[in-house]
């Protein structure tokens, strides 16, 4: 089996034409992009205005939480009685940067407070009995789990044998049976009637410290904490709208015009230009150095970069995460091409449902990775396993419409231990039934596919004559940004196009070309594209393309390009 190559590709419906106009008219802006903000759900001009204009009062009241007033009285009488506190995070971006965030401010209030992170390969993912003896040796009589714990209830109940309160602090699917904490902060956990429900665990953890800075009076001292919420949030690929896309907009300025030590070194350590951040730089470049720590080993390494106010000791900490990601990416490159090995022999065994491969000696820190780099090869669902400790352990997931969480949960009598969220998830499975499970979750899954959800869909904003982006036009464009899950940057359809000059294939089989309708003129790029360079030769003087617009400052002077998806 190939990767697929071919994209289905769908227009968005035009919006009712006398609503077009009349927002038109009131931001006036062009009616096709008023169109890409109709069909985003922004119709009428309040909405266009706190989209244009996110501002941390824009916020909803942290109280709506349920169990929000328990969690910061708990935390306050920890405080006051000088108790112990540890904060227990996760290895990936999401729960080093909740972690440090939470440290922080516990620590700015006076609390006693430290942090544990636990390790990858020896007790897994989320509290682990060993991060609850940890706490108990250590004297800690509150422990405040964030990006983790809405599963762990033997830990919990065992915490409490211990003497050692907990408050979970997290924002995936919980279980039909909920821990036995002292307060759950979590928007899915049944009859919460938050309004928002698609935080990432940071997320979830800022509402925490907004309510407990409410409550002490000082809550315009937490903005300064949004550059944890904005890395933990793009990185964790939640949908970029309503409270997300106020921490990333507020928290990217922040990154770039008030860096903190940490962030200041890892971003020169990857070559970032301050001042230029955007959320493809984070998912692209920062999460995978930030992630590269608890994947190989110790993730408080990120953790105290994170939290680190000296710049040079950040440097030398920014230079570990720096050579860990360089190890990472050896491991993964590696994994992935001995899956790859072995995918058509996979396929005639097992039909073309999801692709299930374990493999005793794969990298457990790297499966992840290669999981979802199957995806975007094969189109398919993934589960890439190795054995840890004697069972299988590994990461699932999805393609855009198969819900990788469901799918599990309909087979969770062949598994040990699963969780996460709709296209990405973790499981592990006693070794004698990996089999078993592969069998049962293809039919799972082949019952799931369709036709269409096999066929990889290019959503397309809006129909556009190349004439309508005009500087105003690409100024508001930027405006829409960040961009990420339910904002992604705006995705257009030119008919007809013209080729000017001779395309040619630059770098790494990106396809680059001129183009020109009426008079205007544009360059273009076409990542990944170069087997395409004889249809734009055959078709030079009429093209349909589908583009995203993008800045490409490569040799220092800002140029606008299309950035081609696909052409027809």
């Amino acid at each position: 089996m190939t990767s697929k190559k071919e994209y289905r590709w769908t227009v968005a419906p035009a919006p009712p034409s006398e609503l077009v106009k009349q927002l038109s008219d009131e931001l006036t802006i062009s009616s096709s992009l008023v169109s890409v903000l109709i069909n985003r759900g922004i119709d009428t001009f309040e909405k266009a205005k706190k989209y244009f204009r996110p501002s941390i009062d824009q916020l909803h009241d942290p109280f709506l939480m349920d169990g929000m007033y328990i969690a910061v009285d708990r935390l306050l009488r920890a405080k006051n009685n000088a108790e112990k506190i540890l904060v227990y995070g996760d290895y990936d971006v999401d729960g080093t940067n909740g972690a440090g965030m939470l440290f922080l401010y516990f620590k700015e209030i006076g609390c006693d407070v430290t942090y544990y992170i636990p390790d990858r390969l020896t007790e897994g993912y989320g509290i682990s009995q060993p991060g609850v003896e940890f706490a108990k040796k250590e004297g800690v009589t509150l422990l405040i789990a964030i990006d983790c714990g809405i599963t762990a209830l033997a830990q919990v109940e065992y915490a409490s044998q211990l003497g050692i309160d907990v408050i979970i602090c997290d924002h995936h699917e919980p279980a039909d049976e909920l821990p036995n904490a002292v307060a759950i902060l979590d928007a899915l956990k049944p009859n919460c009637r938050y309004p928002f429900k698609s935080l990432c665990g940071t997320g979830v953890g800022y509402k925490y410290i907004q309510a407990v800075a409410r409550t002490l009076g000082h809550e315009e001292k937490i903005e300064k904490y949004v550059d944890f919420v904005a890395l933990a949030t793009t990185a964790d690929i939640v949908p970029l709208i309503d409270e997300n896309r106020i921490f990333v907009r507020l928290g990217l300025e922040r990154i770039n015009s008030n860096t903190r030590p940490g962030i200041r070194a890892l971003l020169e350590s990857a070559d970032l230009k301050i001042g230029a951040i955007t959320t493809g730089q984070i998912v692209f470049s920062m999460a995978p150095r930030i992630n590269a720590v608890g994947r190989l080993g110790d993730a408080k390494r990120a953790v105290e970069l994170l939290v680190s106010d000296d710049y040079e000791d950040s440097i030398s900490f920014a230079k570990v995460l720096e050579q860990e990601n360089l190890t990472r990416r050896k491991i993964d490159e590696g994994v992935f091409t001995e899956a790859q090995s072995l995918v058509e022999q996979y396929f005639k065994d097992n039909g073309d449902g999801a692709i299930v491969m374990h493999r005793e000696q794969w990298h457990p820190g790297v499966v992840g990775i290669v999981a979802s780099r199957m995806v975007e090869k094969y189109y398919r669902p993934a589960v890439m396993l190795t054995t840890l400790e004697g069972v299988a352990k590994g990461s699932a997931r999805s393609i855009s419409g198969v819900n990788i969480h469901q799918a599990l949960k309909m087979v969770e009598d062949k598994l040990l231990q699963f969780g996460g969220h709709k296209y990405a998830a973790g499981l592990s499975i006693d070794l004698d039934r990996v089999d078993e499970f592969r069998i049962a979750f293809n039919a799972v899954i082949k019952g799931m596919l369709t036709e269409e959800l096999l066929t990889p869909v290019i959503h397309i904003d809006s129909e556009i004559d190349l004439a309508e982006l005009t500087p105003k036009y690409l100024r508001i464009l930027k405006q829409c940004a960040p961009f990420g899950p339910q904002n992604m940057r705006p995705t257009f359809l030119a008919k007809g196009v013209q080729v000017v000059g001779l395309p040619r294939i630059v770098g790494k089989d990106h396809l680059r070309f001129k183009i020109k309708k009426n008079n205007v003129t544009f360059d273009t790029i076409g990542f990944g594209l170069g087997s395409m360079i004889g249809l734009v030769k055959e078709k030079s003087n009429n093209l349909d393309l589908v583009f995203s617009i993008d800045e490409n400052d490569f040799t220092g002077v800002s140029l606008t390009q299309l950035k081609i998806k696909d052409l027809k």
